[in-house]
């Protein structure tokens, strides 16, 4: 049976999240004028990072105003408006492929059946941006074991809605839509790999993937597919939207790494959203200790 080993550090407290209000205050949110950051990064002077355990969460004007969703628009500001009439109900979540159990769950009995946490995580975009974010959700591992994995099973493929009337990003040429993603079969079952459901407390907002999202903190971002409508367990690696646009640029691991610099900038610091110096880059986004023994072997110079 899975079994969360996950650092106390890393979820938030009952009790904090019982009043929205509450853990706003004891999480000491920055107000809604927090400066915004530029993708790339800059000359801005470094500093040293904050330990895990001592990460603050963006304030939630940052988190739900500054978006990489380009279903809707490739101008992060511009997604909350567009977004806002989307439609998500009804929605359907399919899981197939390589399992015993196969089934199509709407996503109100989805989010019944599995208990939803509370895990405050780091996002590290693959633009040299981050954020602090507290999701709520259930891991995706809960789900996979119900799917039951055939032994042939070895990755886990996700794709999300494909609504050009709804998403006018979709319209766009220059993306084999919908979006596609994929993870390692244990990269899916990993206890910090989450099936986010809402933020802060609330459903999760449209700018932000509602009604289902990917949450893989140790990766860059956009291996958080968004608005999920298929998961399929497969015996070969996944195509996924990033490494067909852009192959040389978007690996299909993308692991944060501040040792391997993204083609046209370095990866070895960050800009969090709201502050006003960098700070220096962890390694799987300061999540090495939960993660590295997955990836023993491999050439990490070369896993972008």
């Amino acid at each position: 049976m899975f079994r969360s080993k996950l650092p106390s550090s890393q979820i938030t407290p009952q009790n904090v999240y019982l009043s929205r209000r509450d853990f706003m205050k004891a999480a000491g949110i920055a107000g809604a004028g927090a400066l915004l950051a530029a993708c790339a990064p800059g000359s801005a002077t470094e500093s040293a990072p904050a330990s895990p355990s001592a990460d603050t969460p963006n304030s939630l004007e940052d988190i739900t105003n500054y978006n990489n969703y380009y279903e809707f628009s490739t101008d992060k500001q511009a997604v909350a408006p567009l977004s806002k009439d989307f439609q998500t109900h009804p929605w359907d979540v399919e899981v197939s492929g390589l399992v015993n159990n196969p089934k199509t769950y709407a996503i109100e009995d989805l989010l019944k059946k599995f208990p939803q946490e509370e895990r405050v995580y780091r996002l590290r975009c693959v633009e040299a941006w981050s954020m602090v974010i507290p999701w709520t959700g259930f891991p995706l591992a809960k789900l996979l074991a119900e799917a039951e994995p055939t032994s042939d099973a070895k990755f886990v493929r996700f794709e999300a809605v494909l609504d050009p009337e709804q998403l006018p990003g979709q319209k766009s040429p220059f993306y084999d839509w919908p979006y596609q993603e994929g993870l390692r079969l244990d990269e899916a079952m990993h206890e910090l790999t989450l099936l986010a459901s809402g933020l802060y407390g609330e459903s999760l907002p449209n700018q932000n993937g509602a009604p289902l999202r990917l949450v893989v903190p140790w990766k860059y971002g956009f291996k958080s597919i968004k608005g999920i409508v298929k998961i399929e367990l497969t015996d070969t690696q996944p195509s996924t939207l990033w490494s067909t646009a852009s192959p040389d640029e978007y690996g299909f691991y993308s692991n944060v790494n501040p040792n391997v610099p993204h083609p046209r900038w370095s990866q070895s610091s960050e800009r969090r959203i709201g502050e006003l110096t960098r700070r220096p880059t962890l390694m799987f986004n300061g999540y090495e200790a939960e993660v590295a023994h997955l990836y023993e072997g491999m050439d990490l110079a070369k896993d972008y």
